[in-house]
């Protein structure tokens, strides 16, 4: 990228870079700053107004020494940390921290300039998140910063990031002073910038004014013209250019030479050309003032070719070092149906009706059939976007968008890859809490990465994303079809209030299918199957309906026919229209054998409001869909619980602690037993003591130490998974831990297990396994299980996850099917508050510190009274894989 330090130490901290998004929706690149960057720092400081170079340095400063930019561009990155961000190569702000005190301060002075073309663009707030997690990185504690009144901006920077701000007043100046350990409201406030920004930058792409098109033929049938003509045919409602080389025309469009020729800003360059010339168009989008690109020629990372992802990767830097957001390349492209845009940049052969399903697809085949099934369904869209190779603009921004559109009631995403998990599942969940999200998520792709998707792969179960789909709330289907048969209900239909239906029909066969399908998918049937007479009249089949929605005890009616003998069957079916349209309660149908069913399943409520009843080819095929929404409400009507905040986690000391052993041992190592106990204390974990021993004289000395009785263990690896017993417990003599220690010895010699402890008795209990892995793609993962064969053979085991709440904590440790173990159904129930306070302290651990790769409790011996961490172990490694940190960067 041209903004790129040109040299750099070997200290250098390259994960600090990032490209953001800033307030408008544009991109900025932010990075530390280096000693090549004098040039660009004497052009920003040239172009600022006098007024802010004054807010800035307390003086008219008209030109930086050169001693001045050699000092501010040659720091330390320990005790001087300065960023810049820049689009292009020209600097947009600068922000940089100050330690008072030296390496190890706890204070550091804070301070941003930002190019008054960019001011009130959010730069210094990305500056001040950036600052803020470099300096938690670095064990600083506190911002301080000294602010002329005047300088309004500033102090809002300050104020609305959601830290508690102090202030004092003196000498003409306002000194700030605040703490910078992210809080839940500091969280907040960056999670609703990025969301704000994110959106912003999808508007701009879904909502252009004008577009320009590259690649357009004038000798016959090309993609760029497909693209055109849909524009046209579509009705866009914006202006559109068209750039050609050598013609004047093409299809009644004025054309220009270039894309510098047009008058006036372009909010969207559509690029159809070969993908050798992509590269030279996008290079000319920056200068001409392109917000943003949709790329539809293919021949990029998807052939599977060098060439392609070198040629594919260009293109995501020299899009983003001009500011500009990406779809595709190899995208299908986008649709806005609404009347004041009717935008249809896209090479499907017709525009799909207006409608409130926002619909995302990766693959260009898969958004063609995504759209034809749309079509043959009458469901009306509101947006359709083809992320093609997704190299930028991904479902996690067309997520963000929908979070806010009004016209879109519910989503549906066909996702091949998912390029960030942890930032998908809290996105959905927020989008989720709104509106229905549904999606297709191949189990074969859990672990495949389609071509061209840039995905890192993951060493954790495809549970792990199967609970991740549903912690966020989403109704996770198996293919196109299943998709829109929840939409056709969620966007026409209000939410069953719980799981009891009744069943009307005319065919006893039918009625039996039905409540036999309803039961298979945990709905309870309350009323019925009522079957009606073959020769019933409308009346009748209108009174049966009437009835099955005046009963209290019914949530949802399903109403399925064969052809009547004495009415007509669109009779019957306008007729559960018109009941259906009155009641505050889903419908669903299934006319089997009756033409013309489905056009007379429209009625208006009492409200005036036009309202459809579905109906699906098969009475299971709309009680699926049923099923996943009513599961859907359920997931909306829960406790949404508290954040996790167990008392006594010392996180400085965590941090400290993490931060020394990664400076002793950069590549990471296994904590020594001792380490492991220090550091879960310092979360509020007690771990049993363990002593090693090697002969039945140690044993004896370690088990005197700690006094009787004790337990002697295997604690080798290949024996916890080989061999059922691996240790002696209740051991109340010298004697019995000699003959003890040298049965365990014998017995495990043929699996070379020869690493013992000596352990306190533990009070009796059942034991259970906590971890924490940082997975590559999911970031943190913790699981819950019963130790034993329910965990090494028959993979019972649960995961979340982190960020979790109580409600989720809950939901984890009762999710296992040997749950029933613990909670009393065959025994003593075990102490369920403690479990699930130390699941929550696990989790907050491997939240917040990212160099945890891997963390082990194993076993924990619960009982009624409380538990026992009798064994753990703890793996650092570097984190620089996580994403989705305490700062907004794109991937």
């Amino acid at each position: 990228m041209s903004d790129e330090v040109e040299s750099t130490s070997a200290d250098y901290p390259r994960e600090w870079e990032a490209d953001v998004v800033l307030r408008d929706g544009s991109v900025a690149h932010v990075r530390p700053i280096g000693p090549d960057d004098a040039e660009r720092l004497h052009r920003f400081h040239a172009a600022q107004s006098e007024e802010s170079i004054y807010l800035r340095f307390f003086a008219p400063i008209k030109r930086l020494s050169d001693r001045d930019v050699t000092r501010f561009t040659h720091v330390d990155h320990v005790e001087r940390v300065a960023l810049v961000g820049l689009v292009g190569d020209d600097i947009i702000g600068i922000g940089r921290y100050d330690r008072l005190g030296g390496p190890d301060a706890p204070s550091a002075e804070v301070a941003f300039n930002i190019a008054d073309s960019f001011q009130g663009r959010g730069v210094g707030s990305v500056m001040l998140e950036h600052l803020a997690a470099i300096g938690a990185e670095n064990g600083v504690a506190e911002f301080v910063a000294d602010v002329l009144p005047q300088n309004r901006k500033m102090i809002q920077v300050f104020t609305e990031a959601g830290y508690d701000v102090k202030r004092n007043f003196d000498d003409g100046v306002i000194s700030v002073r605040f703490e910078i350990e992210p809080n839940e409201k500091s969280q907040a406030v960056r999670l609703a910038r990025e969301q704000r920004s994110e959106s912003q930058s999808v508007r701009a792409l879904l909502n252009p004014s004008s577009v320009a098109v590259i690649g357009v033929s004038s000798k016959g049938p090309s993609v760029g013209g497909r693209v055109l003509a849909n524009l046209r045919e579509g009705g866009f409602t914006g202006r559109v250019d068209v750039v050609h080389p050598s013609v004047e025309e093409i299809d009644g469009y004025r054309t220009v030479r270039s894309l510098g020729d047009i008058e006036g800003r372009v909010d969207l360059a559509i690029i159809a050309v070969p993908a050798a010339q992509v590269l030279d168009v996008v290079r000319e989008c920056g200068p001409a003032g392109v917000k943003a690109l949709l790329v539809v020629s293919s021949g990029f990372a998807e052939t599977g070719s060098a060439e392609g992802a070198e040629r594919q990767a260009e293109l995501l830097s020299l899009a983003r070092s001009q500011g500009m957001r990406v779809v595709g390349p190899s995208s299908f492209g986008l649709i806005n149906t609404r009347a004041d845009t009717r935008l249809n940049a896209s090479i499907a052969f017709e525009m799909p009706p207006a409608g409130h399903l926002g619909l995302f697809a990766q693959s260009g085949a898969l958004g063609i059939a995504v759209l034809a099934s749309a079509g043959r369904r009458g469901l009306g869209l509101s947006d359709f976007a083809s992320a093609g190779n997704r190299i930028d603009v991904s479902g996690n921004d067309l997520l963000q968008y929908w979070i806010d559109d009004d016209e879109t009631h519910a989503v549906g995403l066909y996702l091949e890859s998912v390029g960030n998990p942890r930032k998908f599942t809290r996105i959905a969940r927020q989008l989720a809490l709104r509106k229905p999200v549904i999606v297709v998520k191949p189990e074969v792709s859990a672990f495949g990465v389609p071509p061209g998707h840039r995905v890192r792969e993951t060493r954790t179960s495809p549970a792990a994303f199967r609970e991740m789909l549903r912690q966020s709330g989403v109704i996770r289907v198996g293919n196109v079809h299943q998709l829109f048969d929840v939409a056709q209900l969620v966007i026409n239909q209000p939410l069953p209030k719980g799981r009891r239906v009744a069943v009307v029909t005319n065919s006893d066969a039918l009625g039996a299918l039905c409540g036999d399908a309803a039961l298979s998918w945990k709905l309870e049937v309350t009323r019925g199957p009522v079957a009606l007479a073959p020769d019933a009249d409308v009346e009748s089949f209108r009174d049966a309906l009437v009835a099955a929605f005046e009963d209290e005890s019914v949530d949802t009616v399903i109403a399925s026919f064969i052809p009547p003998l004495i009415s007509g069957g669109t009779e019957v079916a306008r007729a559960v229209a018109e009941v259906s349209a009155c009641y505050d309660k889903p419908c669903i149908t299934t006319f089997l054998g009756i033409h013309g069913a489905s056009e007379a399943l429209t009625a208006t409520s009492p409200d005036g409001e036009r309202v459809v009843t579905p109906s699906y080819p098969m009475p299971e095929d709309g009680i699926r869909a049923l099923a996943a929404v009513t599961n859907y409400a359920g997931w909306l009507q829960r406790d949404r619980g508290e954040p996790l905040a167990p008392e006594g986690i010392d996180r400085k000391g965590i941090r400290a602690m993490v931060r020394r052993v990664m400076a002793e041992q950069p590549e990471g190592r296994d904590l020594t037993g001792d380490e492991v106990a220090e550091f879960l204390g310092l979360a509020g974990i007690s771990v049993w003591q363990s002593i090693p021993v090697r002969t039945s004289k140690e044993a004896v000395a370690a088990a005197e130490k700690l006094g009787f009785p004790v337990v002697v263990k295997s604690i080798a690896p290949e024996v916890r998974h080989q061999v059922a017993s691996s240790l002696r417990a209740d051991l109340r003599s010298p004697l019995a831990v000699v003959e003890a220690f040298e049965a365990l010895e014998e017995r495990l010699t043929q699996f070379g297990a020869d690493q013992f402890v000596v352990q306190s008795m533990a009070t009796p209990g059942i034991g259970c396994v906590v971890t924490s892995s940082e997975d590559p793609l999911f970031g943190p993962v913790v699981t819950f299980s019963v130790s034993g064969p329910p965990t090494d053979l028959l993979d019972d085991v649960g995961y979340r996850i982190p960020p979790l709440t109580t409600s989720d904590v809950s939901d984890l440790v009762s999710s296992i099917k040997a749950w029933p173990l613990l909670d009393g159904s065959h025994g003593t129930a075990a102490d369920r508050a403690a479990i699930e306070d130390l699941v929550s302290r696990v989790a907050i651990l491997a939240d917040e510190n990212p160099e945890i790769a891997h963390l082990e409790l194993n076993p924990v011996s619960t009982n009624p009274t409380g538990l026992d961490v009798l064994g753990a172990r703890i793996t650092l490694a570097p984190h620089s894989l996580r994403q989705d940190s305490g700062r907004r960067a794109m991937t």
